[in-house]
């Protein structure tokens, strides 16, 4: 006879008191690829530029769990009818939403594991879920992916207004101690509404969201694209990439089994079967940390430096402007480089690389923020709202970025 665990309550910085719900979503939390999340970093490198920034996607899942669950009981008292499965099955999406992320969350899929995102690696992880479960999550998965006949619910997942953004922004701004980050979430969550099982926003609550876009720009900005955070994500991708280019010549590099696993496989169809799928499971940002330790006393110097400049924090330089860098500097850096250094054309594109930035608010292509009037008319938020700025805040601002040693290496 199985003991029914008794209530779990974990206390968060942000929300307080956090109450599992017992059943489905306490299992999975207790789960080991759930469990993993708790060593793979939320912000990825920020720390070297926000020293508080060391939560995890594990802290973030939690936060996501609690204000989906206020959302669904504050859209219950406005009369929306959804079904204990229904409830059950958006918090299930909304907990597992991130679990397909890598080490340093982003630094993975842009280096060593080619051709599949985490999101694609995290609908793999829940459909395995599923089938550990007996069915249990098939509801959760079609609000995952939007094929649910009711929008709103997925809407709460992933949107322009949805549960993910609402917590990492209080969340990131919390830990990184940037106040213009700090959005009201229970304004939000109170403002909630549905119409023909369309997510809407009271008009009383428009202040609230301009708020929102707004704090959500800032952050990008100030804090995501933070361009020390940006160059040391961008050096990390790098040391990755080196650590495969060498593999791939045959050279065997210290590095944990999860580690080692991915630095020797090809992905060229962006296939994962199931062995790599449980391998992945075991990798966090651990085996990173702990390989490029070793790896700043090994023999190649590209690698070496690499990996010395991110355990070191001895960053490059890094120039951001709105204009292309005119080619001639660009290549007036790497010769700088190659003849400093004595290194390959290969070899100095580690050290001298190029790239671009986006920031948007607010995307007008996208299922938009809608404002449901008094009245009973659904309105865009930019069309509802008089401050100008909103609409602004639905532009591509593009910026480019130019990295390359500040001196001598």
């Amino acid at each position: 006879m199985k003991i029914p665990h008794k209530l779990t309550i974990i206390n968060d910085p942000i929300y307080g008191f956090i109450t599992i719900p017992k059943g489905l979503i306490f299992d999975l939390i207790q789960h080991n690829y759930f469990q993993r999340l708790r060593r793979i970093s939320q912000m990825g490198m920020s720390y070297l530029v926000y020293p508080g920034a060391h939560h995890t996607r594990f802290h973030h899942a939690i936060g996501c769990l609690h204000i989906m669950q206020k959302a669904l009981e504050k859209l219950q008292q406005k009369g929306v009818m959804v079904s204990l499965q229904e409830k059950e099955a958006a918090m299930a999406a909304i907990l597992l939403h991130d679990i397909g992320h890598g080490p340093f969350s982003h630094a993975m899929e842009n280096s060593i594991v080619e051709h599949i995102n985490h999101e694609q690696i995290g609908l793999l992880f829940i459909e395995k879920l599923n089938e550990e479960f007996n069915g249990s999550l098939t509801l959760a998965i079609k609000i995952f992916k939007g094929t649910y006949h009711r929008p709103f619910l997925h809407q709460l997942v992933s949107g322009q207004l949805d549960m993910d953004r609402t917590d990492y922004l209080k969340r990131d701004s919390f830990y990184t101690g940037m106040a213009e980050g700090n959005i009201n979430t229970d304004r939000i969550l109170a403002m909630l509404n549905v119409k023909d099982d369309q997510l809407m926003v009271e008009e009383k609550g428009i202040y609230t969201i301009e708020k929102f876009l707004v704090a959500r720009r800032l952050m990008y900005w100030q804090v995501y694209l933070h361009k020390t955070s940006l160059v040391a994500e961008q050096v990390l991708v790098r040391v990755l990439m080196r650590a495969k280019e060498l593999t791939n010549k045959g050279v065997e590099l210290p590095a944990s089994r999860p580690l080692g696993f991915f630095l020797k496989k090809t992905n060229a169809e962006g296939k994962f079967d199931d062995h790599a799928l449980e391998v992945f499971a075991q990798l966090d940002d651990y085996d990173v940390i702990s390989a490029m330790k070793s790896w700043c006393d090994h023999d190649d110097f590209v690698l070496r430096k690499l990996s010395q400049i991110i355990i070191n924090r001895k960053l490059p330089r890094i120039k951001i402007k709105k204009k292309p860098f005119a080619s001639d500097f660009i290549q007036e850096q790497k010769e700088a480089v190659k003849k400093l250094l004595n290194l390959s054309d290969n070899e100095a594109d580690y050290f001298v690389f190029t790239g671009t930035i986006t920031n948007q608010a607010y995307t007008l292509k996208k299922e938009a923020i809608n404002i449901l009037t008094k009245k009973g008319k659904v309105v865009d938020v930019v069309s509802a709202s008089d401050q100008l700025s909103l609409k602004a805040l639905s532009k591509v601002i593009t910026k480019n970025y130019i990295c390359y040693p500040k001196h001598l290496i």
